[in-house]
């Protein structure tokens, strides 16, 4: 049986709202005893038969002698009716009792609430609600309408916090039924509700009422489509209910309505001049809007069929991975687009002049971040659909500011080469991330960009924010880099489009050069001269299509899956193997993996082939120096290859892997020990004595996508369980990840 959180709830208004709240309450049994008000005694006799109350008073001042510290009232009526409960709530109940209501608008509430008690009352809870139905009335309660939907709060007090117990006691009961409580200000709430909620309720309202009094058209509704019927569906709605809440929140309604209002005349001047460049970005905006509130509203709904356990939960931020040990790998797969190519696809495209197609491109959630950010600096971005992206690009002078901080979510990639481009902007612009992301250090880039005369601030230590002045321009320069980056040189290259000048990069060691392949790509002239790459800025760059390859370093997962276990056969398609990315393919040929390149060709610039993956016992090696920068993200899942290696595994010359997503040095030696290998971190690599057998255990991640996804491949090797905490940080970069393992023989759950 379940807990109970409240003795006895009074519901005032069994309605829609009022009704389901009684159900819902029922159904998870969190209280002893369901109490209706409704004078009305016919009303409150059919609320009877549905099961909502256990019984029904006439008034709270009946129910008031019986009520205490242990009860609570919740107040369902329609906006403008609150306040004649709460006369009653003042008169006769105790400040003991708990009170919550359910209005649509807040404001009105607490205007209310504090004519009525002199202050606002410690034991009122102003709540809402997100969750609703056509049907309204004394039979229309559902027992999970507030399922998976949104309830706000928004306590008015200091000793309203959440832990007092009125809000306790409120936020259990929302959560007991499966909503989502969240927290805001009443004067957030009543504005965001005005734009999203009550402006698309007089919208509809207002169209069904223009059409029907159409004095040219008075049979117009024979002939309306679906279109109007999904439009107009919420003017269905209770007309007294919408009415109150106009009246209620007048001033922000009006604030939403003159807003639409100006953007529609904006939308009708458009059409009357056939201004296509402005309603294809409109719509198109408004349709990568509503898509990204469709993915954003299907985490929280266990009735999605398009989403992935895995994406779901990593909405959510809480998900680990459990691996029986055992299995082999078989079969042919592709993995999702390159990241590298996805990120510079947008950036480039964005920045050419015309129509950019990109197919293959990586949906995961860091190429995403890139995507959204060159939204929000004006460039009309149609997809991605099934890996299809359409830019419209707006030339190297056509970005606009952001309203606000642009979010690189945990991409240091899309980060640095990020810096580069806004260098060259008129306008300031400042670049964030999440949690692991803003630990990384940034003085790499802002180094060479301080040389190029731009003004770079960062936190302490180096770390994000990125705020970036646009009040001066980048000065050409030639940069000897102190250490192998591509990101460091493609952050520099990107600069250097709008420098005066010629601009050139000098590499201690080769490193990925995909940045230099597309600016070809889109008409640019770059040279690459041995270690030292140079453009001139002052150029255009022209529109292209760009097929994106299967990710590498994907790839890399899989293809240490397959050499490392015996019975092993797996083919890996349409593999990017750029020759500045193949470091993981070399040095795991030099450990003995039997591995086959079949169908190579070139795709857009960038060689592909089908990688074809067949066990065969591994040896450990010295890795070649030369060989650390064309492998550095493929190095977490190396490090299980030299476990299972027979020898000893020398790695050298890899600091840089201290600074990426986590100190992946240490944090993979640490996991790895934890199963049972023998791992010693180095300042720049780890020593590995393979060949040891490999047992179960649990593995921190430390919100590094590459770690979890490492040990998933351990799992194959080992003689016990392994448990991966924290692995929501894998749809980064490898959406659909644990449903591909499965698919090639991997054992793994995951789990929210």
């Amino acid at each position: 049986m379940s807990p109970k959180l409240v003795r006895k709830i009074v519901v005032v208004g069994v309605g829609l709202i009022g009704g389901s709240f009684a159900k819902s309450v029922k159904r998870v049994g969190v209280c002893e005893e369901i109490i209706g008000v409704e004078a009305n005694t016919n009303l409150a006799q059919k609320a009877l038969k549905t099961g909502a109350v256990d019984r029904f008073a006439v008034s709270l001042e009946i129910l008031a002698p019986e009520l205490d510290e242990r009860d609570l009232v919740f107040i369902a009526v329609p906006t403008l009716s609150v306040n004649t409960v709460l006369k009653d709530c003042h008169r006769y109940l105790s400040p003991s009792v708990t009170i919550t209501d359910a209005a649509s608008v807040k404001g009105s509430v607490r205007e209310a609430a504090v004519e009525i008690y002199g202050n606002f009352p410690e034991q009122l809870i102003l709540g809402h609600p997100i969750a609703g139905s056509e049907k309204s009335g004394v039979g229309a309660g559902l027992d999970t309408l507030f399922a998976h939907h949104k309830v706000i709060l928004t306590p008015e007090l200091a000793s309203q916090s959440e832990q007092s117990p009125s809000f306790v006691r409120v936020k259990a009961l929302w959560e007991a039924v499966g909503a989502q409580v969240l927290t805001m200000s009443v004067e957030a709430h009543d504005q965001v509700l005005a734009s999203t909620s009550h402006l698309s309720h007089a919208l509809a309202y207002s169209l069904v009422d223009t059409l029907a009094n159409d004095p040219d058209h008075d049979d117009i509704f024979n002939y309306a489509a679906g279109g109007f019927r999904d439009f107009t569906r919420i003017a269905s709605s209770s007309p007294k209910m919408w009415h109150d809440i106009m009246c209620a929140n007048s001033e922000a309604v009006v604030r939403s309505l003159d807003l639409f209002t100006k953007n529609l005349h904006l939308l009708r001047d458009a059409v009357e001049r056939r201004d296509s460049d402005t309603i294809m970005s409109l719509f198109c905006r408004a349709k990568e809007s509503r898509e990204a509130f469709l993915r954003s509203h299907s985490s929280n709904s266990s009735q999605s069929s398009t989403t992935t356990q895995e994406q779901e939960s990593s909405m959510s931020n809480k998900i680990n991975y459990v691996l029986k040990p055992g299995g082999f790998v078989s079969g042919s797969i592709r993995v999702p687009g390159d990241k590298s190519i996805s990120h510079r696809s947008i950036m480039l495209g964005s920045l050419a002049e015309g129509v950019t197609h990109v197919t293959g491109f990586l949906e995961g959630e860091d190429a995403l971040a890139t995507l959204q950010a060159f939204k929000d600096m004006g460039v009309n971005i149609e997809g991605p659909t099934n890996g299809e992206v359409t830019i419209h690009g707006v030339g190297l002078h056509g970005l606009k500011a952001p309203k606000n901080a642009l979010d690189m979510g945990n991409s240091g990639t899309a980060m640095r080469l990020m810096a580069g481009l806004l260098a060259g902007q008129e306008f300031d612009s400042t670049l964030i991330g999440d949690v692991s992301l803003s630990k990384r250090p940034m003085g790499r880039v802002a180094k060479p960009l301080a040389e190029m005369g731009v003004k770079v601030g960062t936190e302490e230590g180096g770390c994000p924010p990125l705020r970036i002045s646009g009040s001066t321009k980048p000065q050409a320069i030639h940069y000897d880099m102190p250490m192998a980056s591509a990101q460091v040189k493609s952050c520099v290259l990107l600069a250097g489009l709008y420098a005066d000048g010629t601009t050139s990069v000098t590499e201690p060691a080769p490193t990925r050069d995909h940045t230099e392949r597309m600016l070809r790509g889109f008409g640019y002239d770059v040279k690459t001269e041995g270690n030292k790459v140079t453009l001139t800025g002052g150029g255009k760059l022209t529109a292209a299509n760009i097929e994106v390859p299967a990710d590498i370093s994907s790839s890399a997962f899989f293809m240490v899956a397959a050499a490392i276990t015996p019975g092993s056969n797996l083919t890996l398609q349409h593999v990017g193997i750029n020759p500045t990315r193949v470091g993981v393919i070399n040095i795991l040929r030099e450990m003995g993996a039997n591995i086959t390149l079949l169908n190579e060709r070139e795709v857009g610039g960038e060689p592909v082939a089908d990688i074809q993956v067949q066990y065969a016992p591994l040896k450990g090696i010295h890795i070649p120096e030369d060989q650390v920068p064309l492998a550095i993200d493929e190095f977490p899942v190396l490090f299980i290859a030299a476990a299972s290696a027979d020898g000893t595994t020398i790695l050298s010359g890899a600091e840089e892997l201290r600074v990426k997503e986590s100190d992946r040095i240490q944090v993979m030696a640490d996991g790895l020990n934890a199963i049972g290998a023998d791992a010693t971190p180095t300042p720049d690599g780890m020593v590995i004595n393979g060949g040891k057998p490999l047992l179960g255990g649990d593995i921190q991640t430390h919100h590094d996508h590459r770690i979890a996804m490492s040990f998933a491949v351990a799992s194959l090797i080992a003689t016990e369980e392994i448990r991966i905490h924290d692995c929501a940080t894998v749809a980064t970069s490898f959406p659909g990840f644990a449903e591909l393992a499965k698919q090639v023989g991997i054992s793994i759950e995951v789990q929210s």
